[in-house]
């Protein structure tokens, strides 16, 4: 049995009302929790209809407000202590992964990750390095953090989407240029998508090429 803690937040099942075939994990940016994604579960659920959909909490509450979560601290956003923090954090997540992945019987093919900022840091460095590929991760207006070591790290090469605002004042979207580069260099295979004029956030054109791309990873296991 884990010491680790295991993740809690909304979820939303299938459209089916049959146990799941797909699992749909979304991971939250810092200072959220659970209940700031979940109200994408029904968008993508329109193309996704065996698929339950989970919006855990981060195992941490935010350190710069009395509400929130947070998968690391910001208090340091250097390079360096987001390394430290994504790593710390890695195992929850995984071990939260195992955990849908066992209680629903499903494998890695089933399950595609969602993040948004922080909670694309954590797609990212989790699903670059389990054992088996995950169908797909979507990044929204995230980083990938540590690029200089995922050679000698990574395990599995899921099909990856990234999607960043032009606008984005709190992540430079000069972090998607970076995190493609660092993906191809790596042979993962990844779509980069730059929405003119959207700050920190997912616009509709966002959400559909997510929905696109999801269509793809899942439905051919559908």
């Amino acid at each position: 049995m884990s010491n680790l803690p295991l993740l809690a937040g909304p979820a939303l099942p299938p459209a089916t009302g049959q146990p799941p075939r797909q699992v749909v994990l979304l991971l939250h940016g810092v200072g959220a929790d659970g209940n700031d994604l979940i109200g994408l579960a029904p968008l993508f659920q329109q193309i996704l209809p065996e698929a339950a959909f989970f919006s855990p909490n981060a195992p941490h509450r935010f350190d710069m407000a009395p509400f929130g979560y947070q998968w690391f601290s910001l208090r340091d956003f250097g390079p360096e202590a987001r390394l430290e923090g994504t790593r710390a954090a890695a195992p929850i997540l995984d071990h939260y992964i195992d955990h849908l992945l066992a209680i629903f019987g499903l494998n890695e093919e089933n399950m595609a990750l969602i993040g948004f900022s922080q909670g694309t840091m954590m797609a990212l460095h989790v699903g670059l390095r389990r054992a088996r590929p995950l169908a797909g991760i979507v990044g929204y207006s995230g980083m990938l953090v540590g690029a200089e070591f995922l050679a000698d790290e990574i395990r599995a090469r899921p099909p990856v989407l990234l999607v960043h605002g032009a606008a984005d004042g709190i992540v430079p979207v000069e972090s998607l240029d970076q995190a493609k580069t660092a993906l191809d260099k790596n042979k993962v295979p990844v779509r980069a998508h730059v929405r003119p004029g959207i700050a920190h956030g997912i616009d509709e054109e966002g959400i559909r090429l997510g929905q696109e791309f999801l269509r793809e990873a899942l439905g051919k296991n559908a």
